[in-house]
């Protein structure tokens, strides 16, 4: 028997050796350097062409496929059908927790293999969202409250920025010698916070110091530590030029001082704002624009500019050389993700797609919700919660919403635990009282009309749906029925709108008649992921034009009680993946006064208000007082729930607040309205269970805050740099921002966050007290634990270089997140790496060591009442 499989060996080895290949680029076993040049002699320019944009069209001819480069990872797999959703971006910087973050997106990029497996497999082709490039981290530092996009960063700190985005990028891009995972990208590169509503126009100018030691060192870190394959480069312009074609950003420093060899692809349409005047304008036209931005290294497009890439050819602006230089990259990416290789050779491909929302991975995002959860305040120790409490008053309008949850740049979980489903689980022996109350931000609440439909004349209730297999609402209908208990259809999870319906590029027809009970206005909300048409007694009153239109949610109409309106959604879908829904609603003032008398005799009210999705992110058109493109005007809590929360706080009985939110807001004038505050972000398919996990105590708090919460926007805005052009949330320069540069006491500070246990700090002791610039720092803190309760404490150690009036106050440098147990004392060692000495100087236009006296802070929090200090010299 064993000379039977010694001679099967052999035969196989042999079998393997003398496998031969069409062309040596297909030959996995060739250096990737050699495959790379022998396809590039094969492309035509045409392809070529073809290939340096998102939408890569396939070459037959050689074999290779179409694919899609574009993907979104931010915190699980977005935008292609069921994943796994961990908390936002901004609630996982709040753990502070960098193996977890690691773990995390390594069960991410697990998914992503797994689907990219299942798609490829089903087409020999990758289509938008199904892809292993993914436009994730983003490193972006959160400078200001009212960026709407800022819940996707890792917050306002570049260290804490950096540890995490490093983190991610490994777990995505996985620890094979040969082959990666998938491929990660850092995004924006690099001076891009907002404002959303002039990004495509808005040019920063700053000073090198904040370039320097503010904006740059995540960028570096995830280039030079992390090996990130792709970086994306912004919308904005940076010193006058657009950063897809920036000299400083891309040649001198990408290119030049880092010496990145990796991709760099394009923000979606971003070159076209080159040469629109209404936008940067910086460009006569489009072939100028294309061969610019591929001279200054941006290799991939997400858009279609490149389109006029043989324009440029034609006009002598750029030689086929300069395409050879950005395909090398391109390709490379190809060889090194194992795309063009058979599948037996690449090991992640047996990943199986039973990972994708598995009970590991639930568990998983479990785990990051409670650890993301921070508690900011909690007077007279209201919580946790006496389990035997009697009855709980559940209020306000993210106690029930599963979506807000999901954050931006989301996936699809199989299921999703809201708040108030959580308590109710957590607490089945007490009585729970649900009020909504108010929507986040509208001062009136909604009231569901859709049981005012019929299908038709004398027809039945609810709405007639007609689904066409084609977008153009022709022939015989795939499906038809009647929809009574509204209009929700998606096709994300993989599954049929409807039976007989194709999974892509279909249309819909959704009518009815709608019998108005009132006179006044009657909202009509429609979302679709593509196009689609609305009339009201054929009446054109509303359209979107295609996936990435930004539109308003609602629309008004004036109806006559008893009067009868003809409705219709017209719906088409050009790409596989569809979502449609309508909501028909009116709008009345919220009652105070009612809600609180529903509530007054509960035990203690459980209020969940904040912020959501909806009102903060990319580039929105939002109607809301206090919202602005996506982004704040103001960082109040909106006045709707401000005066909800002053009328409860008048039943004298406990409230909490359960803030969820992408960002820090000024609450100053609301603290005395409740007396604990439990920020939950937003935190995924699990966050509901985890905010109840904490309020009954069965899950010690142990987050802290990723960015500082201001009293108010004067705080912030009165102490911001005068010498900027540009003034507020538009002004770049980093004096009076984050807590780095902020010199009053803000309401709650950088890395703070309460516990159910209690910790004190002892004296801590230095390796040494002088160093030279070329050593690192040992410091080890005695931390012990006074409480009866087990915890965890993310001890936080700062550097401050004393005499240097334009260095920042403090900058975190290290910081470890440990687990004591009641009545412990541990003593953490952490190692402050010698870079963090080092500043911004003019002579070398760049960071270099300091010598001097400085102060090393250790605690927390990053506040300094509740810091100790100890001095160190740097020679």
């Amino acid at each position: 028997m064993k000379k039977v499989l010694f001679s099967l060996s052999i035969f196989i080895c042999a079998f393997s050796s003398a496998q031969t290949f069409k062309y040596p680029f297909q030959n996995p076993k060739l250096p990737v350097e050699k495959r790379i040049e022998n396809l590039l002699e094969l492309l035509t320019v045409d392809e070529k062409i073809g290939m340096m944009m998102d939408q890569s069209k396939a070459v037959p001819r050689l074999e290779i496929p179409a694919y899609g480069w574009w993907n979104e990872a931010l915190h699980g797999v977005a935008r292609a059908g069921t994943a796994t959703v961990f908390p936002q971006a901004i609630g996982m910087a709040a753990t502070w927790d960098v193996a977890e973050h690691l773990k995390t997106f390594e069960m991410i990029s697990d998914e992503a293999r797994a689907k990219y497996n299942k798609y490829f497999d089903e087409s020999n082709k990758t289509g938008r969202y199904e892809g292993l490039t993914f436009w994730t981290p983003n490193i972006n530092i959160f400078r200001d409250p009212r960026w709407g996009r800022g819940q996707e960063t890792y917050g306002e700190d570049p260290f804490l920025t950096s540890v995490l985005g490093v983190a991610a990028v490994k777990g995505l891009q996985g620890n094979d010698s040969k082959y990666f995972k998938t491929h990660a990208c850092a995004k924006h590169f690099a001076v891009h916070s907002g404002p959303e509503w002039n990004r495509h126009s808005y040019n920063a100018e700053i000073s090198k110091r904040d370039l320097y030691e503010t904006y740059l060192p995540a960028f570096k870190a995830l280039v030079l530590e992390g090996n990130v394959r792709e970086v994306m480069c912004a919308y904005n312009a940076f010193d006058g030029q657009p950063c897809c074609a920036n000299n400083t950003l891309l040649t001198e420093i990408l290119r030049g001082k880092w010496n990145y060899n990796g991709m760099v692809v394009s923000d979606c349409w971003a070159l076209a704002d080159f040469y629109q005047k209404q936008y940067h304008g910086t460009h006569p036209d489009e072939k100028s624009t294309a061969a610019d931005a591929l001279k200054h290294s941006t290799d991939l497009e997400c858009g279609d500019t490149y389109n006029n890439l043989n324009k440029s050819l034609a006009s002598g602006l750029i030689t086929e050389k300069d395409l050879d230089v950005s395909m090398r990259r391109i390709l490379k990416g190809w060889f090194e993700l194992g795309m063009l290789d058979p599948k037996s050779s690449v090991h992640w491909n047996a990943i199986p797609y039973s990972v994708v929302d598995s009970d590991e991975h639930k568990k998983q995002a479990l785990t990051m919700a409670q650890k993301s959860i921070v508690l900011m305040k909690n007077e007279k120790n209201v919580l946790p919660l006496n389990k035997n409490i009697k009855k709980i008053a559940v209020v306000g309008p993210n106690a029930d919403d599963g979506l807000m949850q999901l954050g931006n740049y989301n996936g699809t979980p199989s299921s999703i635990v809201t708040i108030l489903d959580g308590i109710k689980a957590k607490l089945p022996n007490s009585e729970i009282i649900y009020e909504k109350g108010t929507e986040v931000a509208d001062p009136s609440s909604k009231s569901s009309l859709y049981q005012n439909f019929i299908s038709q004349k004398n027809g039945e209730k609810g709405m007639k749906v007609e689904f066409f297999n084609n977008i153009e609402f022709k022939g015989k209908s795939a499906n038809i029925s009647v929809n009574k208990s509204g209009i929700n259809y998606n096709s994300f999870g993989g599954t049929q709108l409807a039976p007989n319906v194709g999974r892509e590029n279909t249309s819909a027809i959704i009518s009815g008649i709608f019998k108005s009970t009132y006179t006044g206005d009657v909202i009509l909300s429609p979302s679709t992921s593509d196009v689609y048409t609305l009339f009201v007694d054929g009446k054109e009153i509303a359209t979107r034009k295609g996936p990435d239109a930004r539109h308003p949610s609602e629309f008004s109409v004036k109806m006559e009680k008893g009067k009868e309106y003809n409705i219709e959604l017209r719906h088409s879908q050009k790409g596989k993946y569809v979502s449609i829904t309508f909501d028909v609603y009116r709008k009345d003032p919220v009652n105070f006064v009612a809600v609180k008398e529903k509530v007054k005799d509960a035990d203690v009210i459980i209020f969940a208000g904040g912020l959501s999705p909806s009102l903060e992110g990319e580039e929105m058109l939002v109607n809301a007082e206090g919202f602005k493109g996506g982004d704040k005007t103001s960082i109040d809590l909106p006045k709707v729930q401000r005066d909800l929360l002053a009328e409860l706080r008048k039943t004298g009985k406990p409230v909490v607040f359960v803030l969820c939110t992408g960002s820090s807001l000024g609450l100053e004038q609301d603290e005395k309205n409740y007396d604990a505050l439990l920020n939950a972000w937003y935190g995924g398919q699990s966050g509901g269970t985890a905010v109840a996990d904490v309020l009954a105590g069965d899950y010690n708090p142990s987050g802290k805050l990723p960015l500082t919460f201001y009293k108010n926007l004067a705080q912030l805005d009165n102490n911001l740099s005068k010498t900027s052009k540009h003034q507020g949330f538009e002004n770049y320069d980093m004096v009076g921002r984050t807590y780095r540069y902020m010199t009053e006491k803000p309401l709650y500070a950088f890395g703070h966050g309460l516990s159910y246990s209690k910790f004190n700090y002892g004296d801590a002791k230095l390796n040494k007290n002088t160093i030279s610039t070329t050593e690192n720092l040992t410091i080890t803190i005695p931390v012990k634990n006074t409480s009866k309760r087990d915890g965890e404490e993310v001890v936080e150690v700062y550097v401050k270089r004393n005499k240097d009036a334009s260095a920042p106050v403090k900058t975190l440098r290290a910081f470890e997140r440990v687990f004591i147990k009641a009545g412990e004392t541990k003593n953490v060692e952490l190692t402050v790496s010698n870079d963090s000495f080092k500043f911004y100087d003019e002579k070398v236009d760049d960071l270099a060591s300091k010598t001097g006296n400085y102060t090393i802070f250790y605690g927390g929090t990053s506040d300094e009442s509740g810091l100790k200090s100890i001095p160190l010299k740097v020679n």
